[in-house]
C-alpha cells in the first residue's frame, strides 16, 4: 500500500480519531471509506445533472412539437 500524508488542524485530527474509534476502524480505513462515499456522491450528482439537462432538452423539444402540431391543426382553416 502507498502512504498519503495529510496535514490538518488538531481539532479535525481529534474528530477523526474519535470517529474512527467509535466505528472500530483505523483512521486510514475511515478516510478510505469517506473518500469512496464522496466519490459516489460526486458521481450521483453528475448523473443528476445529466438527467436534469436531458429533461430540459425533452421539454424544449416537446414545446416545439406542440407548437408544430398547433400550427398543423389550424392549417388551411384561416379562411373558413
Amino acid at each position: 500500500m502507498k502512504t498519503i500524508t495529510l496535514k490538518t488542524e488538531d481539532t479535525f485530527f481529534e474528530h477523526v480519531t474519535e470517529l474512527a474509534k467509535s466505528l472500530h476502524l483505523s483512521k486510514s480505513e475511515l478516510i478510505r471509506k469517506a473518500i469512496r462515499e464522496y466519490e459516489k456522491h460526486i458521481k450521483k450528482e453528475a448523473l443528476r445533472k445529466q438527467i436534469e439537462q436531458a429533461s430540459f432538452n425533452v421539454r424544449v423539444s416537446n414545446s416545439e412539437v406542440t407548437l408544430d402540431m398547433d400550427n398543423t391543426i389550424t392549417d388551411g382553416l384561416e379562411h373558413v
